[in-house]
């Protein structure tokens, strides 16, 4: 292991033997921030039977790969151990995590246990004159911070959709290092006792290539049916803003934003949404936004590609009935 201290260490997120998208842009990033700083790049990949994963991570110079049956499940406090104590052995300049449920909890204990600067929902990562320089989201967007870190350790969570994954990805096959866990798990408290999945026969929404997006604006659960076959006749799926999902109309699966799920789909359509940071944050890198809000002062405006200021009840019957026009007659 190196011993320069500016070495840069990813958290390699993974669920259902597959690693998480966005741990291919902390690792892209990660190897141009490495490459300033003149020291490598470092995977730490954590849990059970994941050794194989250490094959998709080649763009790191090495991979601290550690198994335990006790790292299995992601746990704050069974990874946060175990990160903490290869950190204290051979401290980095810097550690990356995603701004996720599990990369949030994981760099804010990390953070506390240890002692070190956190900065998070970082958007921008940059070297000047060997100090790290980073802009941060603030108030869910509406402000962005500039922070210099000095020459000590410290953490990052980077904002999902940040930084391009393809960078991340390299057909070389990294060093890999072959580590037992570096502290006993018997005493972890923590037990995962549930997942929460799309249910069987849902869609995954961060796949569908188009989406119908409802916010308020929809005003009933009655009303729903009108974005479902819509959905269906351009061969999508509906979602929601969090005011639909917190009235029970939709499941938790199926909302868009920061406390919810990230989507990048060919088309996203936004029916009555105002366009709060919050939600913005779920579906700004969409290939194509169209937004439909009765309000054209509606901040869903600054993020779209084309709006109607139109009340959506307006707007939603004729688009319906054009796409069923078009629609070819089953033979």
């Amino acid at each position: 292991m190196s011993t320069s201290g500016q070495d840069v260490w990813v958290y390699v997120e993974h669920l259902k033997g597959e690693v998480l998208g966005h741990t291919y842009e902390l690792l892209g990033k990660g190897r141009e921030v490495a490459g300033a700083l003149g020291g490598r790049l470092v995977a730490v990949l954590a849990g059970s039977a994941v050794q194989p994963l250490a094959s998709t991570l080649g763009v790191a110079d090495s991979v601290l790969c550690i198994e335990d049956a006790g790292l299995a499940e992601f746990t704050p406090e069974g990874h946060g151990a175990v990160l903490r104590a290869l950190a204290e052995k051979d401290p980095p300049r810097l550690m990356l995590f995603g701004a996720t449920s599990a990369g949030m909890d994981l760099a804010a204990l990390t953070s506390a246990t240890m002692g070190i600067p956190l900065v998070v929902n970082c958007k921008e990562i940059g070297i000047e004159d060997d100090r790290v320089v980073v802009t941060s989201q603030m108030c869910g967007g509406k402000l962005l911070g500039e922070v210099e870190t000095g020459g000590n350790m410290v953490a990052l969570t980077v904002l999902p959709g940040a930084f391009p994954s393809q960078k991340g990805l390299s057909d070389r096959a990294p060093t890999v290092q072959n580590l037992p866990s570096p502290v006993p798990l018997e005493g972890v408290r923590t037990r995962v006792t549930r997942l929460l999945e799309p249910e069987a026969g849902d869609v995954d929404i961060t796949r569908a290539p188009v989406l119908i997006a409802v916010g308020r604006g929809i005003q009933r659960q009655d009303n729903l049916p009108l974005a479902e076959e819509l959905a269906g006749l351009l061969g999508g799926a509906v979602c929601a803003s969090r005011p639909v999902i917190d009235q029970g109309w939709l499941p938790l699966t199926r909302q868009v934003g920061k406390s919810g799920m990230v989507v990048k789909p060919k088309f996203y359509l936004a029916l009555g949404i105002s366009g709060a940071s919050e939600h913005v944050e779920g579906m700004k890198d969409s290939e194509l936004t169209i937004a439909v809000n009765s309000d054209p002062r509606a901040p869903i405006f600054d993020v779209a590609d084309y709006g109607v200021a139109a009340d959506m009840f307006d707007v939603l019957p004729i688009l319906t009935e054009e796409l069923r026009a078009r629609k070819p007659s089953a033979p």
